[in-house]
């Protein structure tokens, strides 16, 4: 994998970078596994609900399987390829029995490997396993948090957690953030770190490329007026004068939004670190 940079030869390819992974197979997404992707443009019942959101390019979705509940069926890898939807690679794997899935690519998957989810799978990467089977200091990715519900955590470019231990019912597991978590043991986990780790390492460049991602343009409050935003007005520029607020007043960049009655906060051994 390797970040291309463009020459400087306008402002627009100024310091732009586009990932150019490897492990990407030159082939069209599989046809089974593509739906229709309703663009919604941060507006509900016609009204901007999410601002700054609107306009991109055409996507379709594909549909990813999170679960990987079919046991002991061993698959191989058909391609490695990108999602318009998410920052992490996806595989197509060909079971044995002559079904297709998508599922998420680790680092180190590789078009023509074998794959197989299962209570006795082997601790190789891209394999699935229930946390209790899994030695501890293991790199895992797409943790469940809920025995049977599928990968919910640990799923964008680049993330990984390491299996610390397993005490009783439960394992502690240690985040990219610092965070130690408990999860139930009979949790699957899939064994390695999720692919396109320099995903965050990409420079847009230009706001046209933004526009194609379906990111509008975001003003400043401070460039504002103050019947639009708390941090308008004044002549010149001038500090904000106040703890930063949401245009609607509300308290921003760094207010604590976590309830305390938060019912996952019992399953939390440390929190993350602080940056």
């Amino acid at each position: 994998m390797a970040i291309k940079i463009y020459k400087r030869n306008n402002a627009g390819r100024r310091n732009m970078s586009v990932v150019k992974p490897e492990a990407v197979t030159d082939r069209a997404p599989e046809k089974s596994l593509l739906a229709p992707y309703k663009k919604r443009a941060g507006r509900s019942h016609g009204k901007i609900s999410v601002r700054h959101q609107g306009g991109g390019h055409k996507r379709r979705f594909r549909v990813v399987d999170f679960r990987q509940e079919k046991l002991d069926i061993p698959g191989k890898i058909a391609s490695i390829e990108k999602d318009p939807n998410r920052s992490a690679l996806i595989a197509l794997v060909n079971y044995v029995d002559g079904e297709k899935r998508y599922i998420l690519a680790t680092q180190k998957m590789r078009a023509g490997q074998m794959v197989v989810s299962g209570e006795e799978s082997p601790i190789e990467d891209g394999n699935r396993l229930p946390l209790k089977n899994i030695p501890t200091g293991t790199i895992i990715c797409n943790i469940e948090l809920k025995i049977g519900k599928g990968g919910q955590i640990v799923r964008s470019a680049g993330t990984q957690a390491t299996l610390m231990a397993l005490d009783g019912p439960m394992a502690q597991v240690k985040l990219t953030s610092g965070e130690i978590r408990l999860v139930n043991k009979d949790c699957y986990a899939t064994i390695g770190q999720v692919s396109n780790f320099e995903h965050s390492a990409v420079t847009i460049g230009k706001a046209g490329r933004a526009r194609h991602m379906n990111k509008r343009p975001a003003v400043r409050g401070s460039a504002m007026n103050p019947v639009d935003h708390p941090h308008g007005g004044g002549e010149g520029r001038q500090p904000l004068g106040m703890h930063p607020k949401t245009p609607w007043g509300k308290p921003a960049l760094g207010k604590k939004t976590r309830k305390k009655k938060n019912p996952s906060n019992k399953y939390i051994v440390r929190r993350r670190s602080s940056k």
